[in-house]
């Protein structure tokens, strides 16, 4: 399987944006997916969060296993660290999450009530990778479409600031990768859930990466696609179901099609409620 590195400029920039507004921020809000909570977080958030109220979303739940994201949950509570599952693109648990913003900015708010202000605002960064769904929550926060959302990584393009209805200031910012993966396999999840460009790995090598993940974890979703049975898994090769379900599908030996159309059923969740990475287990 090849390497998969991308970190294109722009991620660098918006970096170090990010950590010159730092000052003005009040909570972190971290954006993970759900179905990769480890994978999908950037060791460098870590480092600008600092000792800051810190609210951790895991998006994208009605796509993930609901059993692992209940352990997340715990696995990722901290002193300052408050975690939350949410659908984002079906507005579930919006309210739970202005209650949970609303709450760790209850300091600034207080300070600020004891100087006369009226209306004090809570000041937040909406951060994470690129396709975690930052863009969604944000329009459920605003009230109505000020982020464009897709389902590709690199939409949102620059920082900005935007007003909300309940005392609350977003900083939008771009999908921030890191420099380098130094484990392969958190390239190869971050590439099955589309946070990195297509044109930077080849679909074939990712969707063989999905399938031995599945054969360990989902044997029986893995079963139902390939239209087999679990014992019949047993007996064939990664590389030779990946085949099979090519010519299976009359796509004959065009593989790399086969392999797109098997990520993007993942992505939409038609392959089962998947989670990649697993607490106290090497991710």
């Amino acid at each position: 399987m090849t390497k998969i590195q991308w970190y294109p400029g722009h991620m660098n920039k918006a970096r170090n944006q990010l950590e010159d507004k730092m000052n003005l921020i009040d909570v972190v809000v971290e954006v993970l997916d759900a179905r990769i909570p480890i994978a999908s977080r950037n060791p460098m958030i870590a480092e600008l969060v600092g000792d800051k109220p810190h609210l951790i979303v895991l998006n994208k739940a009605d796509l993930a296993d609901p059993v692992m994201t209940k352990l997340w949950q715990k696995a990722l509570m901290g002193p300052k660290t408050s975690v939350m599952a949410m659908d984002g693109k079906h507005n579930t648990n919006m309210q739970a999450l202005i209650h949970l913003i609303k709450r760790a900015g209850q300091d600034k708010v207080q300070k600020l009530q004891e100087k006369g202000a009226a209306t004090p605002t809570i000041r937040i960064a909406l951060v994470g990778v690129p396709n975690c769904g930052k863009s969604t929550i944000i329009n459920r926060l605003v009230g109505h479409n000020v982020a464009i959302t897709g389902d590709k990584p690199g939409v949102t393009k620059g920082q900005s600031w935007l007003k909300t209805q309940h005392g609350i200031q977003i900083l939008d910012t771009p999908g921030i990768l890191w420099p380098k993966f130094d484990d392969q396999a958190v390239g190869y999840k971050l590439a099955a859930f589309g946070a990195i460009k297509d044109t930077i790995f080849h679909a074939d090598d990712v969707a063989l990466f999905v399938i031995a993940q599945m054969r360990q974890y989902y044997p029986a979703y893995l079963a139902k696609f390939a239209n087999t049975s679990k014992e019949a898994l047993e007996n064939i090769s990664d590389t030779d179901l990946l085949l099979a379900m090519t010519q299976n599908n009359g796509m004959r030996d065009d593989y790399d099609r086969f392999a797109n159309f098997m990520l993007l059923r993942l992505r939409k969740g038609k392959l089962g409620r998947i989670t990649l990475d697993r607490p106290n287990h090497d991710n």
